[in-house]
């Protein structure tokens, strides 16, 4: 069994390295100026996109306000969603509560029933106090 040597393996990646920079340099020597100048036109691009994104990630204050306005169309949709949902729920309780005073107006003898026990209910509890 042989363990890894980490300073080994260190010092392989850092030679890979320079021997592909080595080709990637030797390979622009070859390349006519048109072709650098595009490359350097391209590097230049990439750069600038790479400061822009870093420049966004260290606005926080721009970060927050991104968040905040995420949060906001959150609880609008939320807001949209249960208006919609109290709107059936009241639709609901309207059309139950038609529904019962049809049947109240059918058969009123248990609704009769029920609101004199109701009457007689508030009458006890005046007469305790």
């Amino acid at each position: 069994m042989s363990a890894k040597d980490p300073a080994g393996d260190q010092h392989a990646a850092e030679q890979a390295k320079t021997t592909e920079e080595l080709e990637e340099a030797h390979k622009q020597q070859a390349q006519s100026p048109e072709e650098i100048e595009a490359y350097i036109q391209e590097t230049r691009q990439e750069l600038g996109e790479t400061v822009e994104a870093l420049a966004r990630k260290a606005d926080v204050k721009a970060q927050a306000q991104e968040k905040k306005e995420e949060v906001k169309a959150q609880l609008r949709g939320t807001q949209e969603q249960a208006q919609a949902k109290a709107g059936n729920l009241g639709q609901q309780a309207q059309a139950k509560a038609e529904e019962l005073g049809a049947q109240a107006q059918q058969n009123p003898a248990p609704f009769a029933a029920g609101a004199l026990g109701v009457l007689v209910l508030v009458f006890l509890l005046r007469r305790r106090s």
